[in-house]
């Protein structure tokens, strides 16, 4: 083990939509968890509902921050947030800025997401196709939170739905500003509130052919093919979440090779060969060290 990770404050990772801490040997954030121990982090899995909006997994993340205080003696808690995760996590902050030391957006939708807004459209409010499409959703949900041993979580498909979208992260960010760019593809502010605010994101580039150990991969693919529903940032996205749309306090970089799954080193670890998403958290840990967190 070596210290180049051991931050001040423990690190708190928090998953994404229809996302868990682990489901037998499988991890959300595959190797970075163990990568981080053993660069000397005191780092935990946050366990929020799968599919729910940004606040009441928002309330469900503050409450595990609050437990973690209490067990490790912490008076704070960096957290770092996958997609849906770094709108948690902000919540979080916003909320109890007192509880936490920072926050770090990793392919977080901060702007909404494209492909969120073309699901929307699918599906007119109330109808029948919804209904269904909900409830398939919602137990979904569910079977993955009884899978990860949190039964408890709700489960509310059409609200998580709603909170990715453009509109629905425009009106989160109205209430939750703290760390938005001031201009499209800026940064934000380093620092609100005494929280400190990160991010960094990859974009989908050149061809399958090109892409290494992913053309093995089906969820790369997958995200390939949602790639194709953008129309504003139609060059520059993750299949789920577009380059500038995932800014938030100081961008680190937007533009690695990475789908939106590769960045927390999904399926099996098959990235390609010039990206190294473990490392990459690794080393922010070492930043958080370096700036006193």
């Amino acid at each position: 083990m070596t210290g180049i990770a051991n931050t001040q404050h423990p690190i708190l990772l928090v998953h994404g939509l229809f996302g868990f801490d682990r489901i037998g040997s499988l991890s959300y954030f595959n190797g970075i968890h163990e990568a981080l121990h053993d660069a000397g982090a005191n780092v935990f899995v946050a366990s929020v509902s799968a599919a729910n909006s940004n606040e009441a997994r928002g309330e469900q993340l503050l409450k595990q921050i609050h437990d973690l205080r209490r067990q490790t003696g912490s008076k704070r808690i960096n957290l770092i947030g996958h997609s849906q995760g770094a709108l948690t996590s902000r919540y979080a902050a916003a909320v109890d800025p007192e509880s936490v030391a920072s926050v770090t957006s990793v392919s977080g939708p901060n702007h909404g997401s494209e492909l969120a807004d073309r699901l929307r459209l699918a599906f007119t409010p109330g109808a029948l196709p919804e209904v269904v499409a909900a409830a398939m959703t919602n137990a979904f949900g569910t079977f993955m939170s009884v899978l990860s041993g949190k039964p408890q979580l709700p489960q509310h498909a059409l609200e998580a739905l709603n909170a990715l979208t453009s509109q629905g992260v425009s009106a989160f960010n109205q209430k939750y500003p703290q760390g938005l760019p001031q201009t499209w593809g800026g940064m934000g502010a380093a620092q609100v509130n005494d929280v400190f605010y990160y991010s960094w994101s990859g974009i989908i580039k050149g061809s399958l052919l090109s892409e290494s150990m992913n053309i093995f991969d089906p969820m790369h693919s997958a995200c390939r093919a949602f790639s194709s529903f953008f129309t504003r940032e139609t060059k520059a996205n993750d299949g789920m979440v577009g380059r500038f749309s995932s800014h938030l306090g100081t961008v680190i970089k937007s533009d690695y090779a990475m789908d939106h799954l590769d960045t927390v080193n999904q399926m099996g670890g098959m990235t390609r060969s010039e990206a190294n998403p473990v490392a990459l958290y690794v080393e922010h840990a070492r930043r958080l060290k370096e700036q006193g967190l």
